[in-house]
C-alpha cells in the first residue's frame, strides 16, 4: 500500500484499472493539478469555479451536525478543586518581561530566517539529481550519495563548539578521575552528616532533607539506609521526575556497592523495569510508583520511600505526596524522606504536619548580583554582550549562560564564536552548548576542565540549575526566562511557551556562581522586574498541564470527590472539568462522573486514555488488536524518520516509500512491519532514513504492552489486510479530535471550531485527493497549529462511534429538530442523575436510621490520620454541593498528616457563626 514516489499520472499510465475506477482516478489527477496550481499562485480559486470539485460531489457528499452536550456532573454547578480561577504562568501579562517574552528574541528570528533563504537558495541553484540536471550530466559531489548514520538521539548538529574535546577520554572532572568511588563518596558533604541524618529518620516517620545539588543526597541517601538496616524490612524506593535520572543514579549506586545493575540495585520507568527478586534499592520514575499503587493501595513491599527532587514539583510528584500522606496515616512503620533544594523545603514540612528539617551544609560562597540598568528587550544579544564583557575584562572563572532552549543556545554559541573572532587578540574561550536532547557523551564534555589559559563559557538550559554541577563555574549571566510546559483547554494540547522564571529560580541560578568561590551573577533585567515581574515561585505542574491521566489514576484509586484529594496545591476548576469531559466524551466516566468498566480497563495503560482506549477496542470490538499494539509503540517513541539537513530531499523521498495515503497511523504500521520483515536490521534502518534507537524503543514498548494484554486476559489477533477496520477502530479513540476540511491543506475542528494545518510530513499533505473528515493524534504549535499523525475517516464512522457529538444531518433536518435532540439528551441525563441522588440519599437515611438504632454503629468523630467532615457550622454557605467553612479555606495544608497527630482543644462555638 505504500506509494511508489511517481507522479499521478504516471502511476495511472502503468496501471491497469477498469474505466469506472480510471475515471475516478482521472478526476483525482484533476484536482491534484488544480492545487498545485493554486498553491504556487500561478492561478486562483475563482478561476475553476464550477469546475474544481466532481459534478456529483455535492449530492454525495454527508454533512455532520456538531452537538455540544455536556454530562449532568459538568453542568457548571459542581465544584471539584479549591482552586477556582484560572491560573496564568505570568505573575503581569503587561509587564516588560511577559511582553518581550512574547516576542522572543531578534536575533535568533533573523538567524531563523536567514537559514530558511540560504536552504531555499542552495534548492534553486542545485540541479544535481535532478530531471534537467540529469540531462545536462550534472553529477553529485563526491560523497554526497553516501547516507549519512543517523545518530542515536535526535537533536541539531549545533554542538561543534565541543569538538575539540572529542579528544580527550571520558567526560569526567579532573576530581573523580584522581579519586576512587569510597574516596570520592566520602568527600561528600551528606557523608559528614550521615550519623545525625540516621538519628533524625529513626526518631520521625516523615523528614525534609534539604541539600545543595552535589552534596549527595540522591546517591548517599539510599545506601544510608540499607546499611542501617531498614532494606531487611523491605525496599529503599526512591523516585526521580525524569527516567534518565532514575537510570544514571542506579548505575552509579551500583558501581559504588560494587553490585550489578539490576540485581541489589535497579531501576523501574515507563516500558523498561531492570529491577530482580534480590532488589533491595530501587531507583524509579514517580509515575512507577503511582502505578504501582493501583495494584498495592499501601506499598507494602516498601520499607522507606525517598522523593527526591520534590522543589521540581513535577505533576506526578505532586500526586504522589496527596497519596502518600494516605498511605503514611495507615502504615506506620513506612518512612518517607522528601530532598529538596532550597527552594519550598518549607512547605513540605508543612503539608506533612509539621515534618522535621534537616539541612545537609554546602560549601558556598557569598557571589554579588548585578542586575540590568534598564530592561533588555534581546535576552540572547543582552547575554552575547555580557559574556564577551565578562571575558576580556574580569579574572579567571568560567562562565554558565542560563537560555531558554536549544535554538537560543545554538544562536548564542554561533554570536559569541563570531563576535570574539572580530575582537584584537582576544583570550580564548571554549564554547560548550548542553540541552536535554544533546547525546550523554556530548553533555559529559562540560565536566572537563578546560585547558591552561583558556577560558569556558557553558549555554545551558534550566537543567543546569538543579539537576548537574560544574565546577569552577565563578560567572553566572541569566536571561531571566524558561520555557514552561502549559496546558490550553480550549485547544487541548500542552504547548511550550517562553515565560519570565520565579525568584526561586533566580536565586538557584546565582547560586551556580558561588560553589568553588566567591562570584558574579548577571541578571538581564532590571531589580524592580525581579520584584514585581516574577513570581515567588514557579506554578507547580499540576496547575499548568493536562490531567486526564491524573484524574482517571484518582478515580481507579477511589477518589470519587475530588475536592476530597489533598493537593498541596489545587489544579485550576477549568483544567479539572476539560479533563473530566475528556475522560466522559472516552467513555471512562459515565453520566454521574463514575468510573466505567471502559475506564477501569484503561488504568493498568501507563499512556494517555485515548491511546489506552484503543487497545481496548481493538481486542474487543474490531479484532485488529496486534496491529493496533504496533501502532500506539509507535506513537509513544520519539519520531522514527531521519531528516539530515544535508540530504533532506532523499530523506522525503524515502520516507515516501512508506505512506499509506490515507493514514499516517498505517505509514507507521508500515514502517514496523518491513523493519521486521527485515530482520529488525539496523542497516536497513539507515538505508532508509530511520532512527534504528527509536524502533528498537517501539519494539520494547511493544513487548511490555503485550505482556499487559496478557495480563488483562485480552484476546491479541490480527485483522490481516483489512485496514479499513484499524482506521476505524483509531477513530473509535479519537473521534473527539475530528477536523473537517476547509480549504487546501486546511482544517477545521468539528468541536471547537480551531483552524488547523496538515504537517508537512503527513502522508495526506499534497495528495490530490483531500479526505473531508480526518481525525488526529495531537497538535503541534509552531508558527501555526498543525495536526500531527493524521487518519482519513468515514464520517458515518464518527456519527457512529461519537453520537454524543455527532450525526448524520439528514435532508430537512431543522434547526428546531436538532435543538429537541439535545433537549432530550439532556432530559435523559437529568433523570438519570435525580434517580441517582435519590438512591444515595435513600441509602444514607437507612444508615442514620441503623445508628439511631443502634449507638454502636455509628463512626467515631476522630480517626487516627484522616480528616473528619463534621456537619457544616450554622451559618456556613454552601456553594454547589460543598461547605465553604474552615476547611475550604484552610487549603491543602488544613489537614495535618503523616506524622503524629495532634488532638486540638475542642472550641465552642456562637450559634450562627461561621468558625
Amino acid at each position: 500500500m505504500a506509494s511508489d514516489g511517481m507522479p499521478p499520472a504516471k502511476r495511472l499510465k502503468s496501471s491497469n484499472l477498469p474505466p469506472h475506477l480510471r475515471d475516478a482516478k482521472r478526476k483525482d489527477i484533476d484536482n491534484w493539478e488544480t492545487n498545485r496550481m493554486l498553491t504556487s499562485g500561478v492561478a486562483q480559486r475563482r478561476d475553476f469555479e464550477g469546475d474544481f470539485l466532481p459534478e456529483d460531489e455535492e449530492g454525495t457528499r454527508v454533512h455532520l451536525l456538531v452537538h455540544d452536550l455536556r454530562p449532568p456532573f459538568l453542568d457548571g454547578r459542581t465544584i471539584f478543586t479549591k482552586q477556582l480561577e484560572p491560573i496564568s504562568a505570568v505573575r503581569d501579562p503587561q509587564s516588560d518581561m511577559a511582553v518581550f517574552s512574547r516576542k522572543g528574541s531578534k536575533v535568533v528570528r533573523e538567524r531563523r530566517q536567514q537559514r530558511e533563504r540560504q536552504k531555499q537558495a542552495q534548492e534553486a541553484t542545485t540541479m544535481a539529481g535532478t530531471a534537467l540536471g540529469n540531462i545536462m550530466g550534472v553529477k553529485e559531489d563526491e560523497g554526497d550519495s553516501a547516507v549519512a548514520m543517523p545518530v542515536e538521539d535526535t537533536f541539531r548538529s549545533g554542538n561543534k563548539f565541543a569538538q575539540h574535546l572529542k579528544k580527550d577520554e571520558g567526560g569526567q572532572s579532573s576530581f573523580s578521575k584522581s579519586k576512587t568511588l569510597r574516596e570520592q563518596r566520602e568527600y561528600l558533604p551528606a557523608f559528614a552528616v550521615r550519623e545525625d541524618l540516621l538519628r533524625v529518620i529513626r526518631d520521625n516517620q516523615v523528614i525534609v532533607v534539604v541539600g545543595e545539588t552535589g552534596s549527595g543526597k540522591t546517591t548517599q541517601l539510599t545506601q544510608f539506609l540499607h546499611e542501617d538496616g531498614y532494606s531487611k524490612y523491605g525496599i529503599i524506593g526512591c523516585t526521580q521526575p525524569r527516567r534518565v535520572a532514575a537510570m544514571s543514579v542506579a548505575k552509579r549506586v551500583s558501581e559504588e556497592m560494587e553490585v550489578d545493575l539490576g540485581a541489589e540495585v535497579g531501576y523501574a520507568i515507563r516500558f523498561e523495569d531492570c529491577t530482580s527478586e534480590d532488589t533491595v534499592i530501587k531507583y524509579m520514575t514517580d509515575g512507577v510508583l503511582l502505578r504501582e499503587s493501583l495494584v498495592q493501595p499501601d506499598l507494602d513491599k516498601y520499607s522507606c520511600i525517598i522523593m527526591d527532587e520534590a522543589h521540581e514539583r513535577a505533576l506526578n510528584t505532586d500526586v504522589l505526596m496527596g497519596l502518600l500522606k494516605k498511605v503514611l496515616a495507615r502504615r506506620r512503620d513506612l518512612k518517607l524522606i522528601v530532598t529538596s533544594a532550597t527552594m519550598n523545603s518549607e512547605r513540605f514540612s508543612r503539608f506533612f504536619g509539621g515534618a522535621p528539617e534537616f539541612i545537609i551544609p554546602g560549601r558556598t560562597f557569598p557571589v554579588d548580583l548585578h542586575f540590568s540598568r534598564t530592561p533588555c528587550e534581546d535576552y540572547v544579544d543582552s547575554a552575547v554582550k555580557q559574556v564577551l564583557a565578562i571575558h576580556v575584562s574580569q579574572g579567571p572563572g568560567d562562565i554558565l549562560v542560563f537560555m531558554t532552549g536549544q535554538e537560543d543556545i545554538e544562536v548564542t554559541c554561533e554570536l559569541i564564536d563570531e563576535r570574539l573572532k572580530m575582537l584584537n587578540d582576544p583570550p580564548k574561550l571554549s564554547i560548550l552548548p548542553i540541552y536535554s536532547q544533546m547525546p550523554a557523551e556530548q553533555q559529559a564534555k562540560i565536566f572537563e576542565r578546560a585547558p591552561p589559559g583558556v577560558r569556558k563559557v557553558i549555554v545551558a538550559t534550566n537543567i543546569a540549575e538543579t539537576s548537574l554541577t560544574v565546577d569552577g563555574i565563578m560567572f553566572v549571566v541569566d536571561s531571566g526566562y524558561s520555557k514552561l510546559k502549559v496546558y490550553n483547554p480550549r485547544m487541548g494540547m500542552d504547548t511550550l511557551q517562553i515565560t519570565p522564571i520565579s525568584q526561586a529560580n533566580a536565586n538557584q541560578r546565582s547560586g551556580r556562581a558561588g560553589r568553588t568561590g566567591p562570584g558574579k551573577a548577571y541578571r538581564l533585567y532590571t531589580e524592580t522586574a525581579y520584584k514585581n515581574e516574577l513570581y515567588l515561585q514557579t506554578i507547580p505542574e499540576i496547575q499548568r498541564t493536562s490531567l486526564s491521566n491524573t484524574v482517571l489514576l484518582l478515580k481507579s484509586l477511589g477518589v470519587k470527590d475530588l475536592l476530597d484529594f489533598d493537593f498541596m496545591d489545587p489544579p485550576p476548576q477549568e483544567t479539572i472539568s476539560t479533563s473530566l469531559f475528556e475522560l466522559w466524551s472516552l467513555g471512562a466516566l459515565d453520566n454521574l462522573g463514575d468510573l466505567t468498566p471502559l475506564g477501569r480497563a484503561m488504568t493498568p495503560f501507563p499512556m494517555d486514555p485515548p491511546l489506552a482506549k484503543l487497545l481496548i477496542t481493538a481486542s474487543e470490538e474490531y479484532g485488529c488488536s496486534e496491529e493496533m499494539l504496533t501502532i500506539v509503540s509507535m506513537l509513544s517513541v520519539p519520531s522514527v524518520f531521519y531528516r539530515p539537513k544535508e540530504r533532506q530531499e532523499e530523506s522525503d523521498a524515502a520516507r515516501e516509500k512508506f505512506f499509506v495515503p490515507e493514514s499516517d497511523h498505517l505509514t507507521l504500521l508500515h514502517v514496523y512491519t518491513q523493519w521486521k520483515s527485515n530482520g529488525y536490521s539496523d542497516g536497513w534502518c539507515i538505508k532508509h532514513f530511520l532512527h534504528p534507537k527509536a524502533l528498537r524503543r517501539a519494539k520494547e514498548v511493544r513487548e511490555q504492552l503485550h505482556d499487559i494484554m496478557t495480563v488483562q486476559k485480552m484476546r491479541l489477533v490480527s485483522c490481516g489486510t483489512d485496514w479499513d477496520m484499524i482506521r476505524k477502530c483509531i477513530c473509535s479513540g479519537f473521534y473527539h479530535q475530528a477536523a473537517r476540511v476547509k480549504g487546501i491543506g486546511e482544517f477545521i475542528n468539528l468541536r471547537t471550531s480551531v483552524s488547523m494545518q496538515l504537517h508537512p510530513t503527513s502522508a495526506l499533505y499534497g495528495l490530490g485527493y483531500v479526505p473531508e473528515y480526518v481525525v488526529y493524534h495531537e497538535l503541534i504549535l509552531t508558527s501555526k497549529e498543525y495536526m500531527s499523525t493524521v487518519t482519513a475517516v468515514d464520517p458515518h464512522w464518527l456519527a457512529e462511534l461519537g453520537g454524543v457529538f455527532y450525526s448524520v444531518k439528514e435532508k430537512g433536518y431543522s434547526q428546531r429538530e436538532r435543538r429537541v435532540t439535545e433537549q432530550e439528551f439532556n432530559r435523559r441525563m437529568e433523570i438519570e442523575t435525580q434517580m441517582a441522588a435519590d438512591r444515595e440519599r435513600a441509602a444514607a437515611e437507612k444508615l442514620r436510621e441503623q445508628e439511631r438504632n443502634d449507638p454502636s454503629r455509628r463512626k467515631k468523630e476522630v480517626e487516627v490520620g484522616s480528616v473528619v467532615r463534621r456537619p457544616p457550622v450554622t451559618g456556613a454557605r454552601r456553594v454547589g454541593g460543598v461547605t465553604a467553612s474552615s476547611s475550604m479555606r484552610n487549603g491543602a495544608n488544613g489537614a495535618s498528616g503523616g506524622g503524629t497527630v495532634v488532638k486540638k482543644p475542642q472550641i465552642k462555638r456562637k450559634p450562627g457563626r461561621a468558625f
